[in-house]
């Protein structure tokens, strides 16, 4: 994925089916200055970890 679609998707009300790998996520927010997102998995919202955005895959 890519940084601009990153920031859309976190910023955007509709819920976009994004996974890291293979897992479905939900992007709470990109950095700026990174290629970094914070992301945590739909099943455990408590398991927040920040990762490569290269590494997210929308499907």
């Amino acid at each position: 994925m890519i940084k601009q679609r990153a920031q859309e998707i976190a910023t955007s009300p509709v819920m976009a089916n994004v996974t890291y790998q293979d897992t479905p996520v939900y992007i709470q927010s990109v950095s700026e200055e990174h290629d970094i997102a914070r992301i945590f998995p739909l099943s455990d919202p408590q398991d927040e970890k920040e990762v490569n955005i290269s590494s997210l895959v929308e499907h």
